[in-house]
């Protein structure tokens, strides 16, 4: 199947004009993305001129976390970057992956965090900022206006269901966007000064066994928590965004359930795919561990020099003594992020049903 740029740039202005009435403002956007591929696209084939090591640069054991949102992928991610065991990509990076392009735009950050799109994230569930290390599908999103983002904040919303645009086993773009993620992560080593990335992606989820072909040497990380948290906990999460930017609670009811009800799907389907490749050995174990959300949260001393052996970190005693404070602090933490089942038209019985693989296997 092939989709192309045009054929979603008219999906996504007439899914926003119809859906939320905007028509002129998606133009003045399409613009300013459409001048940042431009520039993007342009200042990465200088970065490779100026930066000759760049071509040459390998990626040596990554470390990947991989998980629906709202599964712990962000807490871990930050906790590992944070205690400098590898680099990872800030929002603004992601935005603007060359080289060049930071080193003119640095200057001009606080500026730019007033427009960010990271603005409407609730930091009920995790506070954002251009500064914040994120996930690396965002990049995909604003750099070739694809993947699983555009669905889930605005494709979902289409009068019909374009689910099998994103979906890797009938329109497979892994090859290109695994390659743009290497490249970045590359210029991310390159600016820190580090000599091991560490990734997020939860769009790798439906499409690991590829991933590993790409990438052998990662080591993964992939979340598990209890799907009656992380489905609404992740539905509030996207729907959170969605009504600041536009509104999303006072929208007709039909307009929202229909949304609900795919953003739901999807999520689930994300889960059945791991779940799919992992019970059919599709996936090398071995460079796969399983983390529970559970486990993050009441048992961090235990959990993470299991972590650490696994992606082969010797801990420092500073990480070490970090490491049993944060297990404290894990221990006493009360997200001030609340979601209720019923908003969303969702029971227990039903969440449990469609997700009975996850609980058979994992719990």
């Amino acid at each position: 199947m092939n989709i192309s740029i045009y054929q979603r740039v008219i999906k996504i202005y007439v899914t926003l004009g119809k859906t939320f009435g905007k028509w002129i403002s998606p133009i003045f956007s399409g613009i300013l993305i459409g001048g940042l591929w431009i520039a993007v696209s342009f200042a990465m084939i200088l970065d490779n001129v100026i930066w000759i090591s760049l071509r040459r640069k390998k990626l040596k054991n990554p470390i990947v976390i991989v998980g629906n949102p709202r599964s712990g992928t962000t807490f871990l991610h930050r906790y590992l970057v944070n205690e400098k065991i590898g680099a990872g990509t800030e929002l603004w990076q992601l935005l603007y992956p060359s080289l060049i392009l930071q080193k003119l735009i640095r200057p001009f950050l606080p500026i730019l965090e007033k427009i960010s799109p990271a603005r409407h994230h609730s930091t009920a569930a995790h506070k954002t900022s251009l500064k914040s290390v994120e996930t690396d599908d965002v990049s995909i999103l604003f750099h070739y206006l694809d993947g699983f983002f555009l669905y889930g904040f605005i494709l979902s919303w289409a009068d019909k269901d374009v689910f099998n645009w994103f979906d890797p086993q009938q329109r497979d773009m892994s090859n290109r966007d695994f390659n743009w993620l290497k490249s970045i992560w590359k210029r991310t080593l390159n600016s820190t000064k580090q000599d091991r990335i560490i990734g997020k992606l939860f769009s790798v989820s439906a499409n690991m066994p590829k991933f590993q072909i790409k990438f052998p040497e990662a080591k993964i990380l992939y979340m598990v928590r209890e799907p009656l948290n992380v489905i609404p906990s992740g539905l509030s999460l996207v729907t959170g965004v969605l009504d600041k930017r536009f509104g999303f609670w006072s929208l007709p009811d039909e307009i929202r359930n229909r949304y609900i009800k795919r953003l739901y799907k999807a999520l689930v389907e994300l889960l059945e795919r791991f779940h799919d490749d992992w019970v059919h050995n599709k996936i090398d174990r071995k460079n796969v561990k399983i983390i529970h959300f559970d486990r993050m949260m009441s048992d961090f001393d235990k959990l993470m020099p299991e972590i650490l052996k696994f992606i082969e970190h010797e801990p420092s005693e500073e990480l070490i003594s970090s490491i049993q404070q944060t297990a404290i602090d894990q221990r006493t933490f009360v997200s001030k992020h609340k979601y209720d089942l019923n908003k969303f038209g969702l029971t227990e019985k039903q969440i449990r049903m469609d997700c009975s693989f996850i609980y058979k296997t994992f719990f």
